[in-house]
């Protein structure tokens, strides 16, 4: 009906052309036309939407092809987690400080090292989130590490391995790689940390001892079994406020577990007697496992009484020395309970490294264990360490004495990176 009344207005209004121009045929005809017309603009104008849609989607598809070439079709990017053993002499700490390249720390090496050899996108390198970098341990200037693991995405290529060590220099090795789930990240999922520090046994001399020759002292028995107890008071756990920076006694965070500490057996490296410390916790707070073992060193030598450990787990601030990062080393990190809920579900592997422990070995013998005996020999960062603390002060009355042992240990941690 609609469609009739406008048919009829048409008719109306062009009337007088209808006249000129032969009549109600010639309108009909005219109006056929116009929607043949119509129609074939309509058609025209899908299949110009159809083309533009279909040219789209082409772009879409090549984007994503190129994307997908530019990310290596063939070597697509997955979760891992890397074993690493590195020597830290001559580095600023793990981390990696973009924008600061004059201090060059082990991340530096090593992403330059993932970019190298195609396990990265260059611009991953400066945005390390891209890739989902995390380390599950920060090591702090001058600490090496036997068993460094970090988390990441990278391009499984092949001989992976080989071809990230052909771009790392010596004293820094990949030495094994994982597949993890999606979500894993070294940090959050390690249950624990074991560190070992290596040290001249000279450390453990009397106060009187002339440390100008270092290499004629030998550790009695009952000196290293007196250190072993005072190690063993650290077991458990404790409030570690006194041994870290900036950490207030309330602080819920300076609680920290212990689960293993002791001193081993001494030995014998280039005529000088050295021994090692081995400690397993949970977590440590910054400069706190080189403070646990300059406590013990300043009790021992007689600088403090023995009752200072069981007062800098209290409230009160006590005066603690930080032995030296020479020989501290990260022998290990721990991931049970990943291992527990993943590690035997029939796609993941578990995060053990038995079969890389014959290159873990070594590696440390090549180049972390001489790296300390060396520089220990040379320049004597332990005895001149040992030199500074008479000037600590363990009783806990503030005084001059404490003041400057305050001020040397602010200027040990402006020079330390960690």
């Amino acid at each position: 009906m609609f469609k009739a009344r406008l048919l009829f207005t048409a008719l109306v209004n062009q009337r007088p052309r209808l006249r000129e121009n032969g009549g109600l045929f010639n309108f009909l005809c005219m109006m056929t036309d116009g929607s043949k017309v119509d129609q074939s603009a309509n058609v025209l104008k899908r299949a110009n939407e159809e083309n533009e849609s279909a040219e789209i989607q082409d772009t879409k598809r090549l984007k994503v092809e190129e994307e997908q070439n530019d990310e290596g079709k063939k070597y697509p990017k997955k979760k891992v987690v890397l074993l690493m053993a590195y020597s830290g002499k001559g580095y600023y700490g793990m981390q990696r400080n973009v924008g600061t390249s004059q201090f060059r720390t082990i991340e530096d090496d090593l992403v330059e090292a993932l970019v190298k050899s195609g396990c990265i996108p260059e611009n991953h390198g400066d945005e390390m989130k891209k890739m989902s970098f995390q380390r599950c341990a920060r090591t702090d200037k001058g600490v090496s590490a036997a068993g460094q693991v970090v988390s990441l995405k990278l391009r499984l290529i092949e001989n992976i391995i080989e071809k990230m060590n052909e771009n790392l220099p010596a004293q820094i090795r990949v030495l094994g790689l994982k597949r993890v789930t999606q979500s894993f990240n070294s940090k959050n999922n390690c249950d624990a940390r074991t560190y070992s520090y290596m040290l001249p046994t000279v450390a453990f001399s009397p106060k009187d001892y002339d440390t100008g020759d270092i290499a004629a002292f030998r550790l009695e028995p009952g000196t290293l079994q007196r250190v072993n107890c005072l190690f063993a008071l650290y077991k458990g756990t404790h409030n570690f406020h006194n041994f870290t920076s900036q950490k207030a006694p309330n602080d819920p965070s300076a609680r920290r577990y212990i689960t293993e500490m002791s001193c081993g057996q001494p030995f014998l490296q280039r005529d000088t007697e050295f021994a090692v410390i081995t400690v397993r916790g949970q977590s440590f707070m910054m400069h706190q496992i080189r403070k646990m073992i300059g406590l013990v060193i300043a009790v021992v030598k007689g600088y403090a009484p023995e009752d200072v450990m069981e007062r800098s787990w209290g409230h009160e601030k006590v005066d603690i020395p930080k032995a030296p990062g020479l020989g501290l080393v990260l022998e290990r990190v721990h991931f049970e309970r990943y291992n527990k809920r993943f590690g035997r579900d029939g796609f993941h592997e578990l995060l053990e490294w038995d079969l890389e422990e014959d290159a873990i070995v070594a590696f440390k013998k090549a180049h972390i264990y001489p790296t300390i005996v060396e520089t220990e020999i040379q320049e004597g960062s332990m005895v001149s360490w040992m030199s500074t603390l008479p000037i600590h002060n363990f009783s806990g009355n503030k005084d001059e004495k404490q003041s400057d042992a305050e001020k040397l240990n602010n200027e040990e941690e402006s020079n330390n990176s960690d």
